[in-house]
């Protein structure tokens, strides 16, 4: 199962939610809801080569998918899914630019 991790509050996340929440090749999984969601997507964060384009940018990181083998990809469309093209540029980063 492919996990997905969101954020309630992420722009670019909303689309996602909509076209996985009933498929069942995908868990999503709202880093705002839970802290035990938190710190399971930190962790991935803070050790995963993944993140550190993502990182350098100051972004979060959501959504992002973890894949059944252990990689991450930020790209939905490399799971057949489409990006929410409205929402480009809407991406928050940590100094509130892009928000």
């Amino acid at each position: 199962m492919i996990k997905v991790f969101v954020m309630n509050t992420c722009p670019d996340c909303e689309s996602i939610e909509m076209q996985v929440k009933h498929d069942s090749r995908f868990e999503l999984i709202d880093i705002g809801k839970h802290i035990r969601n938190l710190k399971h997507f930190l962790k991935l964060r803070d050790s995963l080569p993944a993140f550190d384009k993502v990182k350098k940018r100051e972004a979060v990181g959501v959504p992002c998918f973890l894949l059944d083998d252990g990689t991450i990809t930020f790209s939905p469309e490399d799971l057949g899914l489409k990006s929410d093209l409205e929402s480009i540029g809407a991406r928050c980063n940590l100094d509130g630019s892009g928000c």
